[in-house]
């Protein structure tokens, strides 16, 4: 069955600035300047071509918010930053920059696996949690160097905003969005991510405000292990409030009555089924059609739906709520193809298959070419559309929810999720949109199915889905090309309810609520 992917929250991007800053002997048999190789020139640059021709070949979205010539440019400044001999994790820079700049959120760009097994046993981690709050560096524990709420002014020297800038090319974002670049350049940056990008430190000089105070103070955070890091971030201050939102630590979709007057039905990611012949979907399926009985039934007036850090699933899990919210029919899109023969894919010696962390078998390959020959017609005039057995009509169900629906979203809603509020945006009765822009398209992505080729000389893997699509969103005048669903209401955490451990968003919904009674 087709699928969305999933957007890629969860992984690990990778580039590094860190032959300097290995400060302890490095044992000849287990050392950083052995999987950190020296790439000559003439290697980067072949990877660079090879990159650029399968991107032609095979990315549907390479040129979707670029023009040809603006493509030219970065790849001719990629060869022009290469003259010289490179270690791989800064050429791996060059190569993030590459795919943040095409514009997708499913792109996914990774260093060798054993490059990153050795950066993560190294003693050299941010020892605590971080947060973006109101454009600040917000330290999230309390500590006896470090008050929770203190804002960071720099870290070993590098200012907070130089931080944060030096973070965004790790997080792709569908067309120009970049709402997911602020937050993650803070609150998903100080893992792996700060290791590779300012290199394996042995502590970390960190400057400071404390809440609400204007003294600046200094301390000194010893580095951790890895397992020391994520055993520190359980305990972080807002752990109680992060969760809610949390699909790790939450079901995959539940309901239940605020009040006698609000219902909330959350979706936390959309893998409850596979696709419609997974034993799970008719449960889900069920599941949906309860809830809307009882809303129905109750004459339940507020219906909140929280798809908040939803990073996506699979089709046609998120269309079965939206038909109790429209009168319309509606479509997964209104047009979908790749560029490639989907009886050949190009560059078949680089192809390793689609995921960065397991190379396709030869069987699985062989069920891979069936599954685009039966999800694609034949390849005419460059492209191979999608079979429309794939994309079904969907018709509005009954009950009809006659109340008015409130959807929650934020930046780190994604892929099917963010289609899922892109439908809402265009054909949902009586909504109102709360939080922040998401992170995939309104009017479109490339997804459905990823491929991932792996550079031969740098061995860096990278991942785009393959898909052109073209969602069922008419056109918005409070939504330009490029961006993804832009909310009614704009409505960021707060630093004061970080303070209080409230969620700020949600409150923000209530208190609507309040008001129209």
């Amino acid at each position: 069955m087709r699928k969305l992917l999933l957007f890629v929250l969860l992984v690990s991007l990778i580039p590094v600035s860190l032959i300097k800053a290995q400060s302890r002997p490095l044992s000849s048999k287990d050392s950083l300047g052995i999987y950190n190789r020296v790439l000559s020139p003439r290697a980067m640059k072949e990877d660079l071509q090879l990159l650029r021709n399968i991107g032609d070949k095979t990315n549907s979205g390479l040129y979707r918010y670029r023009t040809k010539k603006q493509i030219d440019s970065i790849y001719n400044w990629a060869a022009a930053s290469v003259k010289k001999p490179m270690r791989v994790t800064e050429f791996y820079k060059i190569i993030l920059q590459l795919a943040d700049f095409e514009g997708s959120c499913h792109n996914y760009t990774i260093v060798d696996q054993q490059l990153l097994d050795y950066l993560n046993r190294q003693r050299g981690f941010f020892p605590y949690d971080l947060k973006y709050l109101e454009g600040k560096i917000i330290f999230n524990h309390h500590t006896p160097e470090i008050p929770a709420g203190s804002r960071i002014l720099s870290i070993n020297g590098v200012p907070d905003t130089t931080l944060m800038k030096s973070f965004y090319k790790y997080f792709t974002g569908d067309g120009y969005t970049i709402t997911q670049k602020l937050t993650g350049s803070v609150q998903r940056a100080y893992g792996i991510r700060y290791l590779l990008e300012y290199g394996v430190k042995d502590s970390f000089a960190v400057r400071f405000t404390p809440p609400y105070s204007s003294e600046v103070k200094s301390a000194v955070l010893p580095a951790v292990t890895l397992e020391t890091r994520k055993a520190n971030l359980e305990k972080r201050y807002s752990a109680s409030l992060d969760s809610i939102i949390d699909y790790n630590v939450q079901p995959k979709y539940s309901f239940r009555m605020l009040d006698s007057s609000t219902g909330l039905l959350n979706f936390r990611i959309f893998s409850m089924a596979s696709g419609a012949d997974d034993p799970a979907f008719p449960v889900y399926v069920r599941f949906i059609d309860s809830v809307f009985q009882l809303l129905d039934k109750k004459a339940i007036p507020n219906l909140v739906i929280d798809i908040r850090s939803n990073p996506g699933g699979s089709d046609p899990t998120f269309e079965q709520p939206m038909m109790y919210l429209t009168d319309h029919p509606f479509k997964e899109n209104t047009l979908a193809y790749i560029i490639f023969d989907r009886d050949d894919i190009p560059f078949r010696k680089y192809f390793w298959g689609v995921s960065t962390s397991h190379k396709m078998t030869p069987e699985e390959e062989v069920a891979g070419r069936q599954f685009l020959k039966d999800n694609y017609l034949p390849y005419s005039n460059g492209r191979s559309y999608q079979n429309p057995k794939y994309n079904p009509v969907y018709y509005p169900k009954q009950p009809a929810y006659k109340g008015h629906t409130y959807l929650l979203i934020d930046e780190n809603t994604a892929s099917a999720a963010s289609h899922l509020s892109s439908l809402v945006k265009a054909y949902a009765r009586n909504t109102t949109i709360v939080g922040v822009e998401t992170v995939g398209g309104y009017y479109g992505h490339n997804g459905h199915s990823p491929l991932v080729f792996e550079l031969p000389n740098s061995r860096i893997k990278n991942q785009f889905s393959m898909v052109y699509v073209v969602q069922d969103a008419p056109v918005k005048p409070d939504i330009p090309e490029g961006r993804g669903t832009i909310p009614d209401i704009e409505v960021w955490q707060s630093y004061e309810d970080f303070m209080q451990l409230k969620d700020t968003q949600m409150e923000y919904v209530l208190k609507l609520i309040r008001e129209k009674k």
